[in-house]
């Protein structure tokens, strides 16, 4: 039973990391910066985003092995038998995972690249694309964080 207060504790704050962090940004340093001119704003994004993607690959990697460890070892009575509020966590979770490699190989990488050469209206073209893509996870989050806290009372 340790293990899996553990896994759970570790699986929560992952979460909480991930998801927070992408309120951060979006509901807060976004609007914070929007008076900035385009190139300072984007020099910042340039500095803020590598450090919290570190964060979100780490987030990722403890979500993985947790959620799916809780599974396969039985905790929740195998793949099979966490219910409803499991399944529809991994299912946001897993789009959640594929818009963030997405995100990070695709605008991100084109970010950094626009960004390098001085194309500041590319690079806002591209930080632009990776907003979106935030927003999107940031919805599947919070509905993926109200799910899991949730759902073990749905049948009540």
């Amino acid at each position: 039973m340790a293990a899996f207060v553990l896994a759970l504790a570790i699986h929560l704050i992952a979460s909480v990391i991930w998801v927070g962090g992408m309120f951060f940004a979006h509901m807060v340093l976004r609007p914070s910066v929007m008076d900035m001119a385009p190139p300072e704003r984007l020099a910042l994004w340039s500095k803020v985003l590598p450090r919290f993607f570190a964060w979100v690959w780490a987030s990722i990697a403890a979500l993985l092995v947790t959620g799916y460890g809780v599974l396969f070892l039985g905790y929740r009575g195998g793949i099979g038998g966490g219910g409803l509020h499991i399944d529809i966590m991994q299912a946001t979770g897993l789009i959640m995972v594929a818009n963030f490699i997405y995100l990070y190989f695709g605008p991100f990488g084109g970010f950094k690249t626009l960004l390098a050469a001085g194309d500041i209206k590319g690079a806002a073209a591209a930080q632009g694309r990776i907003r979106q893509i935030v927003t999107i996870n940031l919805v599947l989050g919070l509905v993926t964080l109200a799910v899991g806290g949730t759902g073990t009372l749905w049948a009540y």
